[in-house]
């Protein structure tokens, strides 16, 4: 089934030109392009879409804001964050936010459609530079309210591959374990942080700092 993509950004150019690689690619539909968030729940509710590429700065409603109302009406949508921003705030905003990954405007056209395919399939890809601000954040300092929530070892294992963008088959080879194991443990840390999503459980962990350096 062909993953269908929408397109927010204030850049004509840049829409037109994702918009020709994505609806020009077999296996990839685009639902729609947008110049801005404005009417995000409406071009939602009206395009039938899997993945979102979402520009962080546009007039109006900003993409991290955007990306909190699709997360919030639209859960099983993921958003994929594509900006010329290398900036750590923004990187944890928009996956507070709910973004599944976040990849920069510099991003080559095969990277890109890498990226979406990734997404769509329980991933969470994050440029290079990116996933190693998150990972040095993590080193930093770890809070105790780790504790607070009892994750055993293994699932703050799993959690931090969560973060890292693994998908369920990724984490059960890192982990050498089934993926009905890694569901199981999936399964307990969203019961034990109270989330409802992957998005969420991710998000918290990096607010709260909950998988440093074990």
């Amino acid at each position: 089934m062909d993953i269908r993509v929408s397109v927010f950004d204030d850049n004509s150019a840049l829409r037109d030109s994702l918009s020709y690689l994505i609806s020009g690619t077999p296996g990839y539909v685009i639902a729609g392009t947008y110049p801005d968030g404005n009417k995000v729940l409406d071009h939602m509710r009206h395009d039938t879409t899997d993945v979102v590429l979402m520009d962080i700065d546009m007039p109006g409603l900003s993409g991290i804001e955007a990306t909190a109302l699709i997360k919030t009406h639209f859960p099983n949508v993921n958003v994929l964050i594509l900006t010329s921003y290398d900036d750590s705030d923004k990187v944890f905003a928009a996956i507070q936010s709910g973004a599944t990954g976040y990849l920069l405007k510099k991003t080559s056209p095969a990277k890109i459609l890498e990226a979406i395919t990734d997404v769509n399939q329980g991933g969470a890809p994050m440029n290079a530079s990116i996933a190693r601000k998150v990972l040095d954040f993590f080193r930093e300092k770890r809070s105790d309210v780790a504790n607070e929530y009892d994750l055993s070892l293994r699932e703050r294992e799993v959690l931090g591959c969560l973060v890292k963008g693994d998908s369920y088959k990724m984490i059960a080879e890192r982990c050498y374990i089934s993926m009905g194991t890694v569901c199981t443990h999936i399964s307990s840390i969203y019961k034990k942080l109270h989330v409802n999503s992957k998005s969420e459980a991710v998000a918290k962990a990096i607010r709260e700092r909950l998988v440093g350096s074990m």
